[in-house]
């Protein structure tokens, strides 16, 4: 069995400028505080995130807001942190919102390999700016590219050495997705078991999806 444990350090050495960072959890519930920590040590910049939301100005993505290394951010909403709006104004971060039921879909879609989703939400709005309307049945859609990710950082509460990972609660929003839409996918366990230890019929993300596994600092 390949060793998938990582230590900061080995995290560290994973990221680059311009990356794009898919990031689970909903209002930083579900995200990795250490490996958000890491990327903040790690000085990356030109960042592009893409998060269900923008966290808080010191917890979750917000923080890599708060320090500048987010050039452009993808989310449902921002409402929870003010700083996004005040870079948005300045101009120096670019701030793609997305309708949370589209961007579930077309993280979706780039984990599956398609090229993206139609769906009717956001026709006759701003969200239709630029983009394809297509007519099927005498009904319009909006064409929506997939998503995908060179790196995704995930939060799971219990994972085995293997990789194969079991969440908590409302943990599990975002996180099983954001491992299927990247390049490569690191995960931060709140609990490292043994090998076989799980129950396989509760085991969300497994572990062929997972490259590298570390322990959430609690």
């Amino acid at each position: 069995m390949m060793n998938k444990m990582i230590d900061r350090s080995g995290f560290k050495d994973l990221l680059r400028d311009g990356m794009t960072i898919l990031v689970g959890g909903f209002m930083a519930a579900g995200t990795s505080e250490t490996l958000i920590d890491a990327v903040v040590e790690s000085g990356v910049k030109n960042l592009h995130i893409i998060c269900s939301d923008a966290g808080y100005e010191n917890k979750g993505v917000g923080r890599l807001v708060t320090s500048g290394q987010a050039s452009r951010l993808t989310a449902s909403h921002v409402g929870l942190n003010p700083l996004v709006g005040k870079k948005m104004t300045e101009g120096s971060l670019e701030v793609e919102l997305v309708p949370q039921g589209t961007l579930v879909e077309r993280i979706r879609s780039g984990g599956a390999g398609l090229g993206g989703v139609l769906t009717p939400t956001g026709l006759g709005t701003i969200v239709e700016d630029g983009k394809q309307v297509i007519r099927i049945k005498e009904k319009d859609y909006l064409l929506e590219e997939a998503i995908r990710g060179d790196l995704a950082i995930i939060l799971g509460h219990q994972i085995d050495e293997m990789g194969n990972i079991i969440y908590r609660g409302t943990t599990r929003n975002f996180n099983p997705l954001m491992a299927t839409a990247a390049d490569l996918v690191v995960a931060a366990g709140q609990e490292i078991v043994a090998k076989g230890s799980l129950n396989p019929e509760m085991i969300a993300t497994p572990h062929p999806l997972v490259d590298h596994i570390m322990k959430e600092d609690v």
